[in-house]
């Protein structure tokens, strides 16, 4: 079993976890929820002795995690599936832990088989996909056989197959008697694998209760009623005898009647009564994912916002592809500025006093007279030597 009593968390002016107390019973499967940066991965540090409490303690089955002799045999962990070295093939990764732990070498097939990878047993790690690397830390938490198991996000890069594996996994160690501790943020995982929950929130604890109470206790259920449509004069007379009887109804977008405060066979019963016949009489409870926002929507630290776009926008297009205003489109009115593609290599600066970016004046015709050269052609002169010594062009390359 895991005790936490009165774990305080600092870091300097934050506080992580504020004094949490909770316990993780053997045989269940108990799922730790919470936003992010809630405290989640901090308790867990503290649990298995890689970060110290600022106040307060948290045993295992009585001890300190520090304490237990050969904790490897007896707690297992996967907090972070990357924490492995590139180098090594899955196989001795999975046997250098052995070796530390005193584990015989054969666990480690045995394990590597429980997860799905013997195939790759002799594949560096630096070459595994994300579900691949999860496997691999599941397999080091299985390692030494342990009584009690913590898992952070488990089924993370998990295809189908590997989720529904690591959901049946959970509840065979629970049925085993063994103390399993999962946190996560996919609440339809939980909802099909945990018994009991532990929610925090800004370190401090909101709920520990079953998986039931949990949902119950936020969220209202409902009945889903529906009548002929052909007849609004028995809508009306149904409506009538519900709220007469103490219930609440109100009208869904399909059509059909939600009811708060009567059980179905109460509403069964009123329906006979006024001589209404029922389409659908249908209970209706909310998911654990409703229940947890509700109870989590005022301790959430990260909200998203819609996204405005803001120059996102692709201008108009005229009816030959340009830009709509056409050539010669004062800036400011709309229209985006024309922009100027780099050319290759060098190139003319403008002449002087006119902005690089100025449109050009008109140009002279083909049949404009060139005045002769009275003396000897000077050099182009660079961008670098434009007068002034201000730097009139950039060299695209």
């Amino acid at each position: 079993m895991i005790e936490a009593v009165g774990l305080t968390k600092r870091y300097g002016a934050k506080t992580a976890v504020d004094d949490l107390s909770f316990q993780v019973r053997p045989g269940s499967v108990t799922g730790f929820l919470g936003p992010n940066g809630s405290g989640k991965s901090t308790t867990m540090r503290m649990i298995l002795g890689l970060d110290r409490p600022t106040a307060g303690h948290v045993t295992i089955g009585g001890h300190p995690y520090r304490s237990l002799p050969n904790a490897p045999r007896q707690v297992g962990a996967l907090l972070d599936a990357k924490a492995v070295h590139g180098g090594r093939t899955a196989r001795n990764h999975l046997l250098s832990l052995a070796q530390l732990a005193g584990i015989p070498a054969a666990r480690v097939d045995e394990v590597l088989g429980v997860v799905g990878l013997q195939d790759v047993a002799r594949r560096r790690s630096s070459g595994f996909s994300l579900g691949m690397g999860q496997r691999l830390g599941i397999a080091a938490a299985l390692l030494g056989d342990p009584q009690v198991l913590l898992f952070d996000e488990p089924v993370n890069g998990l295809d189908p197959e590997g989720i529904h594996w690591v959901r049946n996994l959970m509840k065979m160690l629970a049925a085993e008697g063994r103390t399993v501790f999962v946190s996560s943020h996919l609440m339809s995982e939980m909802a099909l694998t945990a018994d009991h929950l532990i929610v925090i929130g800004r370190g401090r604890l909101l709920s520990d209760m079953s998986v039931k109470d949990f949902i119950s206790a936020n969220s209202a259920d409902f009945a889903r009623v529906r009548v002929p449509e052909n007849d609004p004069g028995e809508r009306e007379k149904l409506t009538a005898s519900l709220i007469e009887a103490g219930g609440r109804v109100m009208s869904e977008p399909g059509g059909a009647l939600r009811v708060t405060g009567l059980p179905l066979p109460r509403i069964s019963d009123l329906a006979h009564g006024c001589g209404v016949r029922l389409w659908e009489l249908s209970p209706h409870q909310a998911s654990l994912e409703e229940a947890y926002m509700r109870m989590t929507q005022g301790v959430v630290d990260y909200r998203s916002t819609d996204d405005a776009k803001a120059g996102l926008a692709e201008a108009p297009q005229g009816p030959h592809g340009d830009v709509a205003g056409g050539y010669g489109a004062e800036p400011g009115l709309g229209q985006p500025l024309p922009v100027e593609a780099p050319q290759e290599g060098w190139y003319a600066p403008p002449p002087p006093g006119r902005d690089a970016h100025t449109a050009p004046g008109p140009a002279a015709g083909p049949s404009a007279p060139v005045p002769a050269a009275s003396g000897p052609v000077p050099a182009p002169t660079p961008p670098s030597a434009a007068p002034g010594g201000q730097q009139t062009s950039e060299d695209p390359r």
